[in-house]
């Protein structure tokens, strides 16, 4: 019998999601997602990955807390009351850890423009009780375009099997996806690349052969010389002419092409797409003051992360997740007042040295 597994009943109060007639919650295909063309080009720019590594890191490093709501007559202002928060706040997927399922959304909302949650269980109440992340890039529909949402899509397809819209979580982006917005920019960058990969691939300065005497070559034939020469001075260190043909170098070079601040202009223009501050990315920026590490943090999280922090909260806290009034929010603050306990214990370190 120790061979023979049975499922194992769910956890009082929760139950597994069941297909309705005609339709897949989870389709079969979901293990078959890959990752878009469009974003594999774009990560393979550094200064994007850093960006996105950035973002998503820091948005899935937060704690989630749950708020009411309450009017304080005395303030005329709403003040926030603390509560008891869902139990799938510290695991959202059993399956993977929180980082991994927050960070995943996170790059899909800054690629794409939007991003996926599958709600795979539910308590009695008929809140959810455990998601799943979807890739954006597998994830389509008929009613919006492909480029910029308005609004949250009626019908959904997961590698062409429809989705039941009511238990998946839709977030939509206030920015547009880079992968759409930042198309030409990133274009750019790439061509930028491929030449400074082709003079990286150069074994001796770029130049051409000239016949300078002789019968003259055909096309085909100067073709073949040419061929052969790049072939064998790719393995050789030395290389052989006659007296009728002669190598010539050219001025082409990284310097005369300004390759490198083209380069480097290009990783600050995508610094600003993907909306962080140049100098978390490694951009140097000229005239720029001096800021220490907490300031740092300050910046990454007010310009990069605050956007999708927002938008993931406020998506958390619709009525298709939580009871009505209840909120959810991500706990920045313990996110800033950790590196200041961790800067006071260091400066008190130093201090003690110094007193010794």
């Amino acid at each position: 019998m120790g061979l023979f597994r049975t499922k194992a009943a769910p956890a009082y109060g929760v139950s597994d999601i069941k297909a309705a007639a005609g339709r897949a919650v989870l389709p079969s295909t979901l293990s078959n997602n890959v990752v878009g063309a469009k974003a594999e080009r774009a990560l393979s720019i550094p200064t994007i990955t850093r960006a996105v590594g950035l973002i998503s890191s820091t948005v899935a490093s937060l704690n989630l807390r749950s708020y009411t709501l309450q009017w304080n007559p005395t303030t005329t202002e709403y003040e926030k009351n603390y509560v008891l928060g869902e139990s799938w706040y510290t695991r959202p997927d059993p399956r993977v850890t929180r980082q991994f399922l927050f960070s995943n959304l996170v790059s899909d909302l800054l690629l794409y423009g939007r991003g996926f949650l599958a709600i795979t269980s539910k308590f009695e109440t008929g809140f959810p009780a455990s998601f799943q992340w979807l890739p954006a890039s597998n994830v389509t529909s008929t009613d919006q375009d492909e480029k910029q949402w308005f609004t949250t899509a009626d019908d959904l397809f997961y590698n062409g099997v429809e989705l039941d819209t009511d238990l998946v979580v839709q977030f939509l982006s206030p920015q547009e996806g880079i992968l759409y917005c930042g198309n030409r920019t990133i274009d750019i960058a790439h061509r930028l690349d491929e030449s400074a990969k082709r003079f990286a691939s150069n074994t001796i300065p770029n130049g051409f052969l000239q016949q300078v005497d002789g019968e003259p070559m055909s096309a085909e034939e100067l073709t073949e010389l040419a061929s052969a020469w790049a072939q064998a001075r790719q393995t050789n260190a030395v290389g052989a002419l006659n007296q009728h043909v002669q190598y010539k170098m050219t001025n082409e070079n990284p310097n005369v092409l300004q390759l490198t601040e083209s380069r480097q202009h290009a990783a600050l223009e995508l610094s600003r797409l993907c909306q962080v501050p140049a100098y978390l990315v490694g951009v140097a920026v000229g005239g720029f003051t001096y800021m220490n590490a907490q300031q740092a943090r300050q910046d990454l999280l007010i310009f990069g992360a605050t956007p999708f922090l927002t938008c993931i909260s406020e998506t958390l806290s619709g009525n298709q997740v939580l009871p009505r009034g209840k909120h959810v929010e991500f706990d920045t603050d313990a996110y800033l007042r950790s590196f200041n306990l961790d800067t006071e214990n260091i400066r008190d370190e130093i201090r003690d040295e110094n007193a010794i």
